[in-house]
């Protein structure tokens, strides 16, 4: 079996690219490692490596300058959004990268559509863009609170799928992440924070109250997934109790992505063929 065929075979379960087709957030192993080599330390050698080989596509990426690259993570608190930020996107120029941390909306913000800010932060040629949250927080926190009524809700879905498509046609490549974590490693990691006073301007006491919607936020999550998993952005669940090997499939899968694009520099300028410095 070739080395593609092997990854697509190893992923499939993880991936979600059709509102037809039938998925199960609750049947993904958040502990599980399908991309792991059995060894941690070498794991963590594989990620340096993609993340420099990341770094040289990026560059001809930013040269190339046809295509445009928004990567969406999406993931409960302390998933592991930051740490892959760093992990997988760190050792990248940051020319031509961009990352943005999505907040909850202002007033101002509040006054467009859901999507009016989300558009001015999409990648121009070139550019590789990292939303760090996104614009599904608008199908996930207002469906928990309950300030949505369910057809409000279906046709924020379809606003999305469209919106996406227009990127897409538009040149936009769309890669998104959903780090699923499991209840018992968000404690663990929550109380981290707490225990270590380095860590604690990472704790949020918001966090524990939306732990205790745990369960609401993981039906939305699967029912956002699944109307939103298209062929042209489809979505990746990375299992992530493992920091490891939530950085070896997303690395995996974006230098299998750029690559796939065929990047090549721009055409020679004919006036620089004979060219001397003196």
């Amino acid at each position: 079996m070739q080395k593609t065929d092997r990854l697509e075979s190893l992923i499939a379960r993880y991936r979600h690219d059709s509102p037809k087709r039938r998925f199960q957030l609750a049947a993904i192993d958040p502990a599980a490692q399908p991309l792991s080599s059995g060894d941690r330390e070498r794991d963590k050698a594989t990620v340096t490596e993609l993340a420099d080989r990341l770094d040289t596509l990026q560059r001809l990426f930013y040269a190339d300058q046809r295509y445009k690259l928004l990567v969406v993570l999406q993931g409960m608190d302390t998933s592991g959004k930051d740490g892959t930020l760093r992990g997988v996107f760190g050792a990248m120029s940051p020319l031509g990268l961009r990352t943005v941390g999505w907040k909850a909306p202002t007033e101002p913000e509040r006054a467009h559509d859901p999507w009016w800010r989300i558009h001015q932060a999409v990648p121009g040629n070139g550019e590789l863009v990292v939303f760090n949250r996104s614009h599904y927080e608008d199908v996930l926190v207002p469906v928990v609170k309950g300030q949505l009524k369910r057809e409000q809700v279906a046709q924020r879905y379809q606003q999305i799928n469209d919106f996406e498509r227009m990127l897409h046609e538009n040149g936009t490549v769309i890669c998104k992440f959903m780090l699923h974590i499991s209840k018992g490693e968000q404690r663990r990691r929550l109380q981290e924070r707490l225990d270590d006073a380095t860590k604690h301007w990472k704790f949020d006491v918001g966090d524990i109250e939306v732990r205790k919607h745990w369960k609401q936020y993981q039906a939305a999550y699967h029912a956002a997934i699944a109307a939103t998993g298209t062929p042209w952005a489809p979505w990746t669940v990375v299992p992530a109790d493992s920091k490891t090997h939530r950085n070896l499939m997303i690395a995996t899968l974006m230098e299998r992505t750029m690559r796939d694009l065929k990047l090549r520099p721009p055409p020679l300028d004919p006036a620089l063929k004979n060219l001397r410095i003196r």
